[in-house]
């Protein structure tokens, strides 16, 4: 058993050195000035181009929002508007900056790992307080953390996007730190990282309500119902209360007690985190008022960032729906739609909070892939995230339906967009319909993972509630 384990850790760190190293690799081969434009890899928000325009009019004494290309944090470029400055000979520091995208995914890779490592141990622990850890068989000797890294180091998506100078790293970065924290019960960590991403892109703000329940619950476990209606059977008597028979021993009915008595919610590490994320946001804002206290300030801050996303004033081609749509429609009806557009993410969060409440990090996998699929300028980079989530729960989603299907279509999807954007843009041989039908196909695939990913989880459970059912009445029947 040593050895195995040994041989597992040996293998997996092999498979890190290599993903970070293809990495490097690609870099070096001049990969970046191929992708830096691409409109899958690059957005208004995401772009290191957009962000080296910002800085050139920083260092003439400008607003660097104050021509129409940069829309992202100030933040962001104090930290990497230097390293896209021209220096001698002409070359640039891009592969410093481009280092600093690789690191982000290899951090992000490993708080996944670490992530899956909390899921994978609080699900067995729900299972022994079942009593069906012998019942319920996981997929072989996999690790979820250890695929979980994999999945999101090696992904195309992920390797394209890191490679492309995409920001997009960083924000995935943030938003596993926070599913980190909250699953470790860090508040100030979780806070810290709910805070940077939200203010980075904004959508990642309804996380707020899976790291809450992270913290307040703890992470990922079974239908509390399973815990109540067993701890009911155990209490339960057979023929009156002379010939009363608990239908398990007591060791089993204290393991069903703490199974139960984990869904008793936590305030004080909400509270902690509620604190935490106020402290951050006024540091957060205070940084930006400094950075830009001679350009408008934090109003102008909130006009070109929160306010761009909102109103959607780039109609640049991307991977989304909003470009194609609002380029069509008369202004008359820009308001309204562009309303109905962003409520779309909102109408699904009341529900599938309800529903999924005892599988929090679930949950966060799922408001990522819808915001991701309906945000106004996604990226590669987005999908990248939400399939290493995905990854978490390799156990629970071994049923799960049209896998060979959707996999072969998000990388036909992935051909198919650079073709036809060069059969449009380049070689004048077809127009926006044939790239806006990729991002329509990009579209209709995630929403069937999306559901398809929900519909197993809970199939799943429902596979607990028969085997508990039908364990504890062969229990009664003996």
């Amino acid at each position: 058993m040593a050895e195995a384990e040994e041989r597992r850790w040996k293998w997996f760190w092999v498979a890190v050195v290599a993903g970070v190293g293809v990495r490097v690799l690609l870099i070096m081969g001049g990969l970046p000035q191929m992708l830096l434009s691409r409109p899958e890899v690059a957005t208004p928000l995401t772009s290191l181009r957009r962000l080296a325009e910002g800085q050139w009019l920083k260092q003439l004494a400008m607003s660097p929002y104050a021509g129409s290309m940069y829309h992202a944090s100030p933040l962001l470029l104090q930290i990497l508007g230097p390293l896209t400055v021209s220096i001698t000979g002409g070359q640039t520091k891009e592969l410093l900056c481009s280092l600093i995208f690789v690191f982000a995914d290899l951090l992000g890779a490993l708080l996944l790992r670490h992530i899956g490592y909390i899921l994978q141990l609080t699900h067995m622990r729900s299972l022994t307080s079942l009593d069906l850890s012998k019942s319920v068989q996981m997929q072989g000797n996999l690790v979820a953390g250890d695929v979980a890294a994999l999945v999101y180091l090696w992904n195309p998506l992920a390797i394209a996007s890191c490679a492309g100078a995409s920001v997009s790293s960083i924000e995935n970065l943030m938003i596993l730190m926070a599913l980190y924290g909250a699953s470790t019960s860090n508040a100030p960590l979780a806070a810290f990282g709910w805070a940077m991403s939200t203010h980075l892109a904004l959508y990642p703000g309804l996380l707020f309500i899976p790291v809450i329940y992270l913290l307040g619950y703890g992470p990922d476990t079974p239908p509390r119902k399973l815990f109540r209606d067993l701890k009911q059977l155990v209490e339960s008597t057979v023929d009156g209360a002379a010939n009363s028979r608990p239908i398990s021993g007591k060791d089993e009915s204290e393991n069903i007690q703490a199974g139960f008595c984990q869904y008793n919610f936590s305030w004080k590490p909400v509270r902690h985190f509620i604190l935490w994320s106020a402290i951050w946001w006024m540091y957060i804002l205070g940084l930006c008022s400094i950075s830009l206290r001679q350009h408008g300030g934090l109003k102008e801050m909130f006009k070109e960032t929160y306010g761009f996303i909102l109103t959607v004033e780039d109609l640049s081609p991307n991977l989304g729906v909003f470009w194609y749509f609002f380029t069509e429609i008369f202004d008359f009806f820009r308001v309204f739609f562009l309303l109905v557009f962003h409520a779309c993410v909102l109408f699904m969060v009341t529900p599938l909070t309800i529903r999924l409440s005892h599988r929090p990090c679930f949950l966060a996998f799922v408001f990522v892939a819808i915001t991701s699929m309906l945000k106004a300028y996604p990226s590669v980079g987005d999908s990248a995230l939400y399939i290493g989530l995905l990854a978490l729960f390799i156990h629970e989603l071994a049923g799960m339906r049209f896998s060979f299907f959707l996999l072969n279509g998000f990388v036909g999807i992935a051909l198919l967009s650079a073709v036809m954007y060069n059969l449009w843009i380049w070689r004048g041989t077809g127009n926006a319909n044939f790239y806006f039908a990729t991002a329509l196909a990009y579209s209709s695939f995630q929403l069937i993972l999306i559901v398809e990913s929900v519909g197993t989880i809970l199939r799943y459970d429902r596979s607990l509630r028969k085997v508990l059912n039908t364990k504890t009445l062969g229990e009664y029947n003996d």
